[in-house]
């Protein structure tokens, strides 16, 4: 299942504001031991050389891998769910674009402007509003209104805009799912020329999940992961596991190759659909693959017609995906679908200490130390454990209902149901043969050792048009926590992770006080791999020692990493050398940074959670850092909102910097004590050595739908510049305000 970084932070904050919770301990292997590292690498992709040689590959990799509930374990309820300015040749305003990870390289987001004209989707309708009148000039209904709940995200390339649905989605009070049941993932391209008719002219629709896309020009590379098309028998309750397991592993044995090539759905401007399967000659797999799992990698130029998308196909599993202008990476954990806690409980022997005031800002802020589990709550509740989302990059709006601990990327929070499609946190092991002799039997499993963690990573060449070309896979130890843990710089790919059972006990830590709880074995590491062979080159670890990740940011040949379990360590790295990374420097402040912002030369902006010393989050909290000397990072300013949270956490989509004005702004929602408000957008001024607080932003409330009901509301979701004015979205409506005195200059509801 993916998990979206938008969509994991929506339920996140949603849960740790309007419920109390405990946080769970991390469960060790069977033998008490630490598995060791993995060993780094290269997982070279091979193709198949017929169809038959991949059906006999592909039925004994999932044999190997089929249990007594089928692929997978028992089916699990989750909810899933700029600063660059740019101008265009026809003298279009000067604007903000959406705050990606690589300059150049587009990411999916529910708004996108190019100065003339501001298109979003909301709730199925995609509209187009003219900047300089500031008047809807087109709209245009993509999905029943039934379906209007399911989230979407836009790509918007001239006059063509692609609208991704992910499929799922929170169904909002008063919508019928019986009438309206969750669809999967569709794309759909859309002629935005005509004159306030908007229109149409393909759609592309897979059999498989949604996991992340990218866009470089004009050229959009979509990645789905699809399940083979296995049908098991229900479980009965007469047969034992071992025999269960036998009869689906004859199942498997006998399955078609049609059962694992991706099927997709192409339909042209004039309606006619066309179903599609990818060619086995287009489908390459690793050295190992659990043949659970197929990646598809579409292309599609919104320059042109739909007419086909190249696509091309891996039996591997795939969560989150980085691109820069060249280069495609898909990375999985393939054996570790299943959520694992990683932080041991709060234990406060004595009261907090005494926390910030409700708005702050202080220049500069005292370093602190010791380290506890991460919460987001009102420090008068007991506090939820915060797991940072691992997409992506995806977005809806969030949900109540708990979100697994795995990473990925760009979507809001859905509620399918879903079957993971990795292996059971206690795999059983049987014969690498998808066929038994007759009598034989599948031998009883006692808690089985679980796997090493480890991160396969996939890279393509997508400089050429049409299907990308595959260049090398490799593998590192531990999992990543979103896109982000991803960089490629000088031929080198850049990847941090953190290891939950891999103690590395090269470098003595001082990381962990004294007499504080038992802890697991964790630590992070930032390896360098070689980018044309994703073998490793260079690594640095012991990060972090019982702690985890928490956000990541490479900036050029250095590195900046965030841990937490009590206190925030930001590291400071230097990668100059990739077969020779070190750690040059380390802040210790209380609470933590979960997303990094570069802010010119020297500077780096942190947001995050405030938090008290014994580890309790405390609301959101804006760092400013000097990081000129990498031996000696600082932090200069922090503003502090108490009992507060922001979607710029766990979506860096949600924060906007436009350093022309040094203005930054990210939505906020706060804990008023009896009620979550919702509807602001918090306005800052940045500079060289402070943060102010310039004001907010609100949008009117909606209106009760039904006993006195109010609609649901997210509140404010993006904010983009346009010109001298700011623009600010909900799922209401959008506001225009001068970017001076933030006064009101235009408001655009949604009808």
């Amino acid at each position: 299942m993916r998990t979206s970084i938008r969509t994991a932070g929506a339920v996140t904050l949603a849960a740790a504001l309007l419920a109390t919770a405990c946080t769970s301990t991390e469960t060790k292997t069977a033998a008490g031991r630490a598995t060791a590292p993995v060993d780094l690498g290269n997982v070279k992709l091979v193709s198949y050389s017929d169809c038959d040689d991949m059906l006999a590959g592909l039925r004994a990799a999932t044999a190997r891998n089929v249990g007594p509930w089928g692929i997978g374990g028992p089916v699990v309820m989750y909810a899933e769910s700029q600063d660059a300015s740019a101008k265009r040749a026809t003298g279009a305003p000067e604007h903000s674009t959406t705050n990606t990870h690589e300059a150049g390289v587009d990411e999916p987001d529910l708004v996108k402007t190019d100065g003339d004209r501001v298109v979003t989707v909301n709730r199925g309708v995609l509209r187009v509003v003219d900047t300089a009148t500031r008047k809807v000039t087109g709209t245009l209904r993509l999905v029943d209104a039934e379906q209007s709940w399911v989230p979407a995200d836009l790509l918007l390339s001239g006059d063509r805009a692609l609208v991704l649905f992910s499929g799922g989605g929170i169904i909002p009070y008063g919508a019928s799912a019986k009438r309206a049941p969750s669809p999967g993932p569709r794309y759909v391209l859309v002629d935005l020329s005509g004159e306030g008719k908007p229109k149409v002219i393909g759609s592309l629709t897979p059999d498989g999940a949604h996991v992340d896309a990218r866009m470089v020009g004009s050229t959009v590379r979509i990645v789905v992961r699809s399940q083979p098309r296995i049908e098991f028998p229900d479980v009965d309750p007469g047969l034992s596991d071992n025999e269960r397991t036998r009869r689906n592993t004859e199942i498997v044995a006998k399955a078609p190759i049609e059962a694992w090539l991706p099927k997709y759905e192409l339909t042209s401007a004039d309606g006619v659909t066309s179903d599609r399967t990818v060619d086995c000659g287009q489908v390459s797999h690793p050295a190992e693959y659990t043949g659970t799992s197929m990646l598809t990698v579409h292309s599609l130029d919104l320059s042109k017609a739909l007419t086909e998308t190249a696509p091309i196909g891996v039996a591997a599993d795939g969560d989150t995906v980085y691109g820069t202008g060249t280069s495609l990476y898909v990375a999985s954990n393939p054996r570790w679908w299943w959520p694992r806690a990683i932080d041991p409980a709060i234990v406060e022997d004595a009261p907090a200490t005494s926390s910030p005031s409700d708005s702050a800002t202080v220049t500069p802020v005292p370093e602190a130390s010791s380290t506890t589990a991460p919460t987001l709550t009102p420090n008068s509740s007991p506090a939820p454990t915060v797991t940072p989302a691992s997409v992506s990059n995806a977005d809806p709006a969030p949900s109540l209902l708990p979100e697994p601990a795995t990473p990925s990327a760009v979507s809001p929070a859905p509620v399918p149901s879903v079957t993971f499609s990795g292996t059971p946190s206690t795999p059983i092991t049987i014969s690498p043969s998808p066929t038994l002799p007759p009598g034989d039997t599948v031998p009883p499993t006692a808690a089985p050792e679980p796997p090493p963690e480890e991160t396969e990573i996939h890279r393509f060449d997508i400089t050429a048009a049409g299907a990308p070309r595959y260049v090398a896979s490799g593998k590192v130890s531990g999992r990543l926590l979103n896109q982000y843990s991803l960089s490629e710089y000088e031929g080198h790919l850049r990847v941090a992770t953190t290891s939950t059972d891999a103690r590395d006990t090269s470098t003595g830590s001082p990381d962990t006080p004294t007499g504080s709880p038992a802890a697991p074995d964790t630590s992070s590491a930032v390896y360098v791999l070689d980018a044309d062979t994703l073998a490793k080159t260079g690594e640095v670890g012991g990060l972090g020692r019982g702690e985890r990740i928490y956000s990541v940011r490479f900036i050029g040949p250095v590195g900046y990493v965030v841990t937490f379990k009590q206190v925030d360590p930001l590291y400071t790295l230097d990668l100059r050398d990739p077969a020779a990374p070190r750690r040059t420097g380390e802040l210790k402040i209380t609470g933590y940074s979960a997303y990094l912002h570069p802010a010119g030369d020297g500077r780096l902006i942190g947001v995050g959670q405030e938090a008290s010393e014994q580890g309790r989050t405390l609301g959101t909290q804006v760092s400013l850092f000097d990081v000129s000397d990498p031996a000696n990072p600082r932090r200069l300013s922090q503003m502090f909102q108490k009992d507060s949270g922001s979607e710029a956490e766990w979506d860096p989509h949600a924060f906007l910097y436009w350093a022309k004005t040094g203005m930054a702004v990210l939505p906020v929602n706060s804990w008023t004590g009896t009620e979550q408000t919702n509807g602001t957008a918090l306005v800052l001024r940045i500079d060289d050595s402070a943060i102010d607080r310039t004001g907010t932003v609100s949008h009117p409330r909606p209106e009760p739908v039904e006993n006195g009901r109010m609609a649901y509301d997210p509140g404010i979701r993006r904010s983009v510049v346009v010109g001298d004015s700011l623009w600010t979205v909900s799922d209401l409506g959008l506001k225009v305000s001068d970017m001076r005195d933030l006064s009101d200059q235009a408001w655009i509801p949604f009808s």
